[in-house]
């Protein structure tokens, strides 16, 4: 076989060293314009993971780059003075041109056919006379252009601008982030050490601050010494040095993000930053081109041909590709949004940039550094009002405060439907749901949407708020909850609006009753499908005795005795439909610009806000995004949606998202809501509560203690364990739960048992 790799980089060398390790008669030929020791960037960053990979592989090569390796076990974060380091990280560096000389040495070692400044053409010049041709071309790849409709690549030039640069001054002790404040802006440094006398120095900084210094217009050396000047007390009295002095003017660059669809045409491959791009702030570059590199080696040999080869590869490698750059990506935008932290406490700040890329949990990081985050949770206990003497407890279980009201934790029972209503009605059914979670040991458990009126119902079997035997069976149930437990209790309170007169959840979710509808209102008469009813736009008489409604339920939830309300203003339901431009196209002053949109939601959260006490607190549930793009809410929009509730005395936010539409076109995943609540929360400092597909103790305890929320909202695993709270605490080691007093033999037991597998 003869196979020519375009590009001379970790990917196309790596290629060629596996290749000849596993069929040393193979012709393999490395084409690089450049010269051998050419090399631009400084150092390449490799995790322990991918070191014993590349052991595993060529035991000669990993031997020498281990020899020439940089090892740090800290993350050091500079910022407002202060320097906090927390450790058991295991990153190791080493220079590019070191690595590139390593992989050179071997490849002729190996037989490889090594040809240096060598222009690189694009990969049909070499598809007649090779029968392989592996293009690692890079981040211009030539291949990638000249096949675009094959590969169908997906380039998204990212938001910060940075500059790669070096420096003498030692950073041999950590991996180094820097904030700095200027007239202009912020700036902030990613420094490591790659060899015994050099580090890398990548400045970034936000596009205005680029365009407030002039970046663009200026040379490398203006550049460079600006830098220099923000960052002298970091740099020892050492300069900042380029070698990008092939580039006349601005070295500044923006990261391209570089999906494609496939990754093989005919005879070509893509690998390395061709086919995928990791951003340096999670240093996966190189990792992703050289564990590329042995997958594909290991397929040519095993399939009988290359487009099977080819198949192959792209199905093993794809997931662990998508799963590193989704971490890039978190991570990018973390450092793309940074400004939205930087005033954060520096413990917080540095908590929330450790576990940006979502690969580090909370637990995960006590394995890596316990006394550094066992310090993190005393501080967030501190500031949560424990007392700095209290034990130092995950961030879920510290308590909250709003208004009068105090939570024993930060553990919320989201609302979920039960459809087990009679009439409105509330049964024994919801008595012991809702009783078995608060004795569960949750701090807040929130009611199912509650209705304001039959008509306001979404199904037969929702329960309301509008007769006297509602507010009774609501007191019971409120009753046994604060006299059997510490929980507090939310009522939350809605209207279907267009979405109602619909069936139970599982005989059909959404599609209308087969008989016995009742009429719609919502803002315009649009109807939530094909399949339902068209509501009435409701004119102002409607309005004025919905809002009547909204405000009776109000006073009946508190004679009820619970502890907070919540308007559920999300979801499609009557008040989102106001907010969100796909169901409102009203041309009155209740339609049109979101002043107008949200001119009858704010009217109603006002007159329930006056009838409510002043020391229970009160929540808006919204939709901060309808997943439809720019011509609904988005998530820019809803953080001006929060701070409009805000501003009309709301104490604390529930962010949900879509359900607003049937055109959304939702991106699910782990904790996938979460950023919306962390951008209101840290762009607005508006109290949060995070939903969605949150399941885990560690996801609590991260999205609390990195600050993306104030509260956090789980649904199905309260559905699946009542006791969620509870067992999440006798997992982690938390011995200061209160248990119900006729369980705590069972309590002991579950302590003894987990301490023995703690010991195991």
């Amino acid at each position: 076989m003869r196979i020519a790799c375009l590009g001379g980089g970790p990917a196309g060398l790596y290629f060629a060293i596996s290749m000849k390790l596993r069929a040393p008669e193979t012709e393999v030929v490395v084409f690089e314009r450049n010269r051998p020791d050419d090399t631009f960037g400084w150092g390449v960053v490799l995790s322990d993971e991918t070191l014993d990979n590349l052991q595993a592989n060529d035991p000669v090569s990993a031997d020498e780059i281990r020899a020439n390796f940089a090892y740090w076990d800290d993350i050091a974060l500079h910022h407002k003075g202060q320097r906090l380091v927390s450790s058991g990280h295991g990153f190791c560096g080493i220079g590019r041109k070191k690595l590139l000389l390593i992989l050179q040495a071997r490849a002729r070692e190996l037989g490889v056919d090594l040809r240096f400044q060598t222009e690189v053409g694009a990969a049909s010049e070499y598809m007649g006379d090779y029968d392989l041709v592996v293009a690692s071309d890079g981040l211009n790849s030539k291949t990638r252009l000249e096949f675009k409709d094959t590969f169908e690549p997906d380039i998204d030039l990212r938001k910060c601008q940075f500059v790669w640069l070096g420096t003498h001054q030692k950073f041999d002790d950590a991996f180094t982030f820097i904030f700095e404040k200027t007239d202009k802006g912020w700036l902030w440094v990613h420094a490591y050490q790659f060899d015994a006398d050099t580090a890398t120095f990548i400045v970034e900084c936000s596009q205005d601050t680029f365009d407030n210094y002039g970046f663009g217009e200026m040379s490398q050396q203006e550049t460079i010494a600006i830098c220099e000047e923000v960052f002298k007390d970091h740099l020892g009295g050492h300069s900042l040095m380029t070698n990008a002095n092939h580039i006349r003017g601005s070295a500044w660059l923006r990261f391209p993000r570089v999906l494609c669809k496939r990754w093989s045409h005919e005879n070509v491959v893509l690998m390395g930053d061709a086919a995928a791009t990791a951003h340096f702030s999670i240093g996966s570059g190189s990792k992703l081109a050289m564990e590329s590199a042995i997958a594909l080696a290991d397929e040519v040999m095993a399939a009988p041909n290359l487009p099977t080869a080819f198949q192959s590869y792209e199905d093993k490698r794809r997931l662990e590709v998508l799963r590193l750059q989704s971490a890039a990506r978190n991570s990018l935008e973390w450092f793309e949004d940074v400004e939205r932290y930087i005033d954060l406490d520096p413990v917080q700040l540095n908590y929330s940039m450790l576990t940006r890329s979502q690969r580090i949990s909370h637990e995960n990081l006590r394995e890596r550094d316990g006394g550094w985050l066992q310090s993190a949770e005393a501080w967030f206990m501190e500031q949560a009002g424990a007392g700095s003497n209290g034990p130092a407890r995950p961030p879920m279980f510290a308590p909250f405060q709003l208004r009068d009201m105090t939570l024993t934790n930060r553990v919320v029972v989201s609302p979920m439907a039960q459809y087990k209503a009679v009439d409105g009605c509330p049964t024994d059914w919801h008595l012991i749901h809702y009783g078995e979670r608060a004795k569960g040991g949750a701090g807040l458990v929130y009611t199912e949407m509650t209705c304001v009126s039959a008509e306001g119902r979404i199904t037969p079997g929702c329960p309301g708020l509008y007769a006297p035997e509602h507010e009774a069976a609501w007191t019971r149930l409120n009753h046994f909850i604060h006299t059997e437990t510490e929980a507090k209790t939310c009522c939350q309170i809605g209207h279907s609006g267009r979405k109602g007169s619909t069936n139970l959840g599982w005989e059909g979710m959404d599609m209308p009753l087969e008989n016995g509808n009742w009429p719609l209102l919502s803002a315009s008469a649009i109807p939530w499908s094909e399949a339902n009813a068209t509501p009435k736009a409701m004119d102002r008489a409607d309005m004025d005795q919905v809002t009547a409604e909204f405000v009776a339920a109000t006073q009946m939830a508190d004679r009820a005795g619970f502890d907070m309300i919540e308007l559920h203003a999300a979801h499609g339901y009557l008040i989102s439909s106001f907010i969100s431009p796909l169901s409102n196209i009203r041309t009155d002053e209740y339609g049109g610009s979101l002043d107008n949109r949200m001119r009858y939601p704010l009217e109603v959260f006002a007159a329930m806000r006056a009838a409510w006490p002043e020391g229970k607190p009160m929540s808006v549930r919204i939709s901060a995004s309808d997943w439809a793009g720019d011509d609904g809410v988005t998530p820019e929009k809803a953080v001006e949606i929060a701070a409009m509730f805000e501003a009309a005395g709301a104490d604390i936010i529930d962010v949900s998202a879509g359900q607003t539409s049937t055109q959304a076109k939702p991106v699910y995943g782990r904790m996938f809501q979460t950023p919306f609540s962390d951008r209101i929360r840290n762009e607005r400092r508006i109290k949060t509560m995070a939903v969605g597909n949150i399941y885990e103790a560690d996801h609590v305890n991260s999205i609390l203690m990195a600050g993306r929320a104030d509260l956090v909202c789980l649904a199905r695993p309260h559905l699946a364990d009542p006791y969620w709270t509870l067992h999440r605490a006798t997992e982690l080691g938390d011995r200061h739960a209160r248990w119900p007093l006729p369980y705590e033999a069972g309590r002991d037991q579950a302590w003894r048992l987990a301490d023995r597998e703690a010991q195991a």
